[in-house]
């Protein structure tokens, strides 16, 4: 009788979970709080129910849900690996899903490639549709000053292809066991990932345009800083794998955590390197440098 309740495949059955039920309210209070959100900072309203939710605090619930609820997740995913439950079957799906979630991120930055390409390569009706002072069918604007691709933009480049490589390095120390390395090498990475975001920070800080009143200023700003925001997380994960990685959580044969990071990482520089040609360097070819 016992035998008939033995594990005899390689598929991982997954006990009840709270976790996607507490996800989708997570998601959708903070979607909601985020209307209220910028309702409250245009000084707006947002009267439902009677009630008025043109106020921050729905929106920073929701989001506190969400990484609870990513915590929670992932620790029992953590928790079921050490159990043995991440067979050969299950590493392989989870590396098929990693593969499909990088690809609807490609899909979600070639929006944004295409929104500047569509203006930046038909000037005239971006700029009418804008409604805005600048005139002129060329791109960018008149009006326009744009960043010296080869200051603060070619610095970040550097970083974050030497962030590849240590990544890298710290790959291959785990694939050969050496745990020293792949602490050095994931220290370098999050460190390189820290000072990628200063700078553009700094950057952002002191650009010569704002994200309004500026088809070129919004379709930089929602660009860029959606990589941005990506770098952020990318920084995260490798901070969550670092810690791992002093725990002894991984192994050469089991490390599909590290390995989903170094992948997402990857997929961080290339972006850039999209980035910077098509926006920095092609996107502002012949306009004034802005100072400084």
């Amino acid at each position: 009788m016992a035998d008939a309740h033995q594990k005899s495949h390689d598929y991982h059955i997954i006990d009840p979970s709270p976790w996607p039920l507490l996800a989708s309210i997570g998601a959708f209070v903070m979607a909601f709080g985020g209307v209220g959100f910028m309702r409250y900072l245009n000084g707006g309203s947002l009267r439902l129910f009677g009630i008025e939710w043109a106020h921050p605090w729905l929106f920073f619930i929701g989001l506190a849900v969400i990484l609870y609820v990513m915590f929670g997740w992932w620790s029992d995913t953590v928790k079921e690996a050490h159990e043995g439950s991440h067979t050969r079957v299950v590493s392989l799906h989870l590396r098929y899903g990693m593969i499909m979630f990088i690809a609807s991120e490609v899909m979600f930055f070639v929006a944004w490639f295409w929104a500047y390409f569509d203006a930046s390569l038909f000037p005239n009706e971006a700029i009418q549709a804008s409604r805005v002072a600048f005139t002129g069918g060329q791109w960018p604007p008149k009006g326009i000053e744009v960043l010296d691709p080869w200051h603060l933009p070619i610095y970040n480049t550097v970083i974050l292809l030497l962030s590849g490589t240590t990544v890298t390095w710290a790959h291959h120390a785990l694939l050969h066991n050496d745990r020293k390395g792949l602490i050095q090498g994931l220290t370098l990475t999050v460190l390189l990932g820290v000072l990628f975001s200063t700078v553009q920070a700094y950057e952002y800080a002191n650009a010569p345009f704002a994200f309004k009143n500026s088809i070129y200023g919004a379709t930089f700003f929602m660009a860029t800083g959606f990589h941005g925001f990506h770098v952020l997380v990318g920084t995260i994960f490798l901070v969550v794998c670092l810690i791992r990685s002093i725990r002894g959580d991984f192994t050469p044969k089991q490390h599909f955590g590290f390995e989903a990071a170094a992948w997402y990482w990857h997929f961080v520089d290339v972006v850039w390197l999209f980035l910077f040609f098509s926006i920095y360097v092609w996107g502002g070819w012949g306009a004034p440098l802005a100072a400084g």
